[in-house]
């Protein structure tokens, strides 16, 4: 049988022409050695039919082709009388992978992984893939600081042309840092700037930080906090030579070493403002952050920028430029600066877009915006309405950009990117203690009534102490100029016969109507007008002065409340509030048009401070001033109480101050609570959300007269845990009475717990 082989191996197909063949008239094509592999897969890469002319180009194509679907291993093509005969061998499918070993990671992840590197059961097996899926779960180990793995490979041989895989993976332990050596540092000790470092030898946090586990971004942020602290203490010329890693051979413990340069310490000689300031040259001088005979710092600078490019912003000027031009005198090691400004040209906004908000209209987030479209750029503005937008608490984010308008150097957009958070709640609020066990409250919100930015709220609270069901609505744009009104109706029973309160039964049916008006950005004042009508039930366990009082004012009363109040929230942000402060002062008065007069008096403030990047401070006060008035006494069930979550942590809700006979809390007129607590993320959680805290409270309830119990503030210290999760937000709190008395109520461990929908 006479057969012409035309080609066996690629190379000859690049050979002379020596090697070339006659074109021939192909009179059929056929396929020989494929299994699972159609053959019309194979047609499709020839560059010839039945009935056209093959030459030795054309060979050469069909082979390159058919190489290049990956599937063979080895293509050869024959002739045959004019028959054209396609020989190939298939490479072989990956029939089982096999890992073996593994304990950091789910093995199902660590397979999904490895199909981006190409490597898969049922896929064609390809040895660079195996080698590349080799290399990225190296790489993945690498980063878990385990610089020890191992990680062998076999491929067995299956029948039906398959293949298994299998890797054997030893772990190893994780490397630890064993020593961070500086070189070069003179004006600093090496603990100094050590302490500026995440990365550490093992300490008794580094099973939380990982700080002792060698990262290459870790170390890069490392040094640039190095050089902006010699660069913020005078250091112009400090520079970071080179940096050294090194591992022992048992990929156990690794060294490094960091090479610096000092050099000399400068001091400014003078400073100076030039260029088209805009807004007076005096104004724009005040906001320089470097003065001469200061140390040169790098920070000041880059705030001294930043300031007058704001300023300059909040003209219309967004792109205005500020050059600092250093004059360096080596010699004198001194440095002047001159700021010279370029306002570029005024800017006005041509759109505002909002994205992001499925269920919150557009008219919500517009109206929170303090500019509006054709107004200048005001970058203050710009601020503010994030901010604004921020606290309607209707999203999780709220980020704003401001695009240059393509072809138009005079306007910017607007565009505003919302990530919408559930709005609707259930809360659930417990307590544990001895006498009573879990005790429960709840209650369901919907804060952003269908996309309106409204607020329905409907308390249903069905526990064996109280018994309350209300419903609130509150239309916070009920005026297009901002006033809020809203409407309450409320029915609450009470049996205080349980806990730590004096024993009495309270029923209260009422509503009533609130407006809000705001007078400033941050600031606003509210008033409201209810009447409530509240039926009291005393016990043989009521103190004397509760009896006295229903024979008095007898057990059914009837109010009409007056209520008016003031707030200021200066908050950087309603999510995660790191700055700022927030005020609320309220006062209730009973008209003297029904049976009781009295007055209530709070104020309340909260504040926040940023300690440093991840630290935040923050300072609470209540303060509650109460009393009868035209002859009539206090109702003693609207006494001021203390103790537990929201006031004195580790004490019983309630608890504190005067009590009766039976040490049973009968609240007082008076009250002050207190707290500072310093909050950060917990280490190691990149989710920002969960966030710890230690705090210490304080606080007191007063009485008339000297009764048991009243006497001297209560104080507290612990530790608590804060998660704004997706079911709502939650905390667990321990704490531990610091100067307990031998009547007091307990209740170390409290949390409230919340439910989203």
């Amino acid at each position: 049988m006479n057969k012409t082989k035309l080609a066996g191996i690629i190379s000859l197909l690049f050979m002379s022409s020596a090697w070339a063949i006659t074109p021939f008239t192909v009179k059929d094509i056929r396929v020989e050695g494929i299994q699972r592999t159609e053959a019309g897969t194979v047609f499709s890469y020839l560059p010839v039919k039945v009935g056209e002319t093959m030459n030795d180009e054309q060979a050469a194509v069909a082979i390159r082709a058919l190489y290049g679907t990956g599937f063979f291993k080895d293509v050869r093509l024959e002739v045959e009388q004019g028959v054209l005969i396609v020989l190939v061998r298939e490479r072989p499918s990956i029939a089982s992978i096999q890992v073996n070993g593994v304990k950091d990671f789910p093995r199902d992840q660590l397979k999904d992984n490895m199909k981006y590197a190409g490597l898969a059961e049922a896929r064609i097996f390809d040895k660079g893939a195996l080698e590349k899926a080799t290399q990225d779960l190296k790489r993945q180990y690498v980063a878990r600081g385990k610089y020890g793995v191992t990680i062998n490979t076999r491929v067995a041989e299956l029948e039906r042309n398959r293949v298994g895989i299998v890797f054997d993976v030893v772990e190893g332990d994780v490397s630890k840092i064993k020593q961070i050596n500086i070189v070069g540092n003179k004006a600093y000790d090496e603990g100094e700037l050590l302490g500026l470092m995440k990365l550490s030898t093992p300490d008794w946090m580094s099973w939380i930080s990982k700080n002792d586990q060698y990262s290459k971004q870790k170390l890069s942020a490392d040094m640039e906090a190095m050089r902006s602290y010699y660069m913020d203490s005078g250091y112009l010329e400090f520079a970071i030579n080179s940096t050294q890693i090194s591992i022992t051979p048992d990929k156990k413990d690794i060294y490094i070493t960091i090479n610096v340069t000092e050099g000399e310490k400068y001091t400014v000689s003078r400073v100076m403002v030039s260029g088209n300031t805009i807004v007076p040259r005096d104004e724009v001088e005040k906001l320089v952050r470097v003065q001469p005979h200061d140390a040169f710092s790098r920070q000041a600078l880059s705030e001294t920028n930043k300031l007058i490019g704001e300023r300059l912003a909040a003209e219309g000027y967004a792109f205005a430029n500020v050059n600092t031009i250093p004059d360096v005198d080596k010699e004198k090691h001194e440095v002047a600066f001159n700021f010279v400004v370029d306002p570029g040209q005024r800017v006005y906004i041509r759109r505002i877009n909002i994205a992001g908000n499925t269920k919150t209209r557009d008219e919500v987030i517009r109206r929170e915006f303090r500019m509006v479209e054709g107004a200048w750029f005001d970058v203050t503005k710009i601020k503010k309405s994030k901010q604004r937008a921020d606290r309607l608490g209707f999203f999780s984010e709220v980020n704003v950009e401001t695009p240059a308008v393509q072809g138009a150097g005079d306007q910017m957009d607007v565009n505003v990117s919302v990530k919408e958070k559930s709005t609707g709640s259930f809360t659930v609020g417990a307590g544990i203690n001895s006498g009573e066990g879990l005790v429960f409250s709840g209650g369901v919100t919907q804060a952003n009534l269908f996309g309106s930015g409204n607020q329905l709220s409907t308390q249903l609270n069905t526990s064996k102490i109280n018994q309350n069901i209300s419903v609130s609505y509150t239309n916070p744009y009920y005026t297009d100029e901002g006033m809020s009104r809203g409407f309450d109706i409320f029915k609450r029973n009470t049996n205080a016969t349980s806990i730590a309160v004096s024993q009495y039964t309270s029923s209260t049916l009422g509503g009533g109507v609130r407006y809000g008006v705001p007078v400033s950005e941050d600031q606003s004042i509210s008033f409201g007008l209810s009447a409530e009508k509240t039926n009291i039930g005393l016990t043989a366990l009521s103190p004397a002065r509760y009896v006295s009082y229903v024979k008095t004012f007898g057990s059914s009363n009837t109010t009409v409340l007056g209520t008016v109040g003031w707030g200021s929230d200066s908050r950087d942000s309603a999510i995660y509030t790191t700055e700022g402060m927030l005020q609320h002062a309220y006062a209730e008065i009973a008209l003297p048009v029904m049976d009781m007069r009295y007055y209530k008096l709070n104020y309340d403030n909260q504040w926040f401070y940023p300690v440093s990047t991840d630290w935040t401070l923050i300072t609470n006060a209540q303060i509650g001033l109460a009393g009868g008035y035209g002859g009539k006494q206090m109702p003693f069930f609207k006494n001021f109480y203390a103790g537990g979550t929201g006031s004195v942590r580790g004490y019983e809700a309630n608890s504190l101050g005067p009590r009766d006979l039976n040490n049973l809390a009968l609240g007082g007129t008076r009250r002050v609570v207190g707290s500072m607590e310093l909050m950060t993320p917990i280490p190691g959680v990149k989710d920002k959300s969960v966030r710890l805290s230690g705090f210490l409270d304080a606080g007191a309830v007063y009485g008339s007269g000297d009764l048991p119990g009243s006497a001297g503030l209560r104080y507290s210290a612990g530790a608590a845990v804060t998660w704004l999760s997706p079911m709502g937000p939650l905390k667990f709190s321990y704490g531990v009475p610091l100067n307990k008395q031998a009547a007091d109520r307990l209740q170390k461990f409290q949390f409230t717990l919340g439910s989203m929908f």
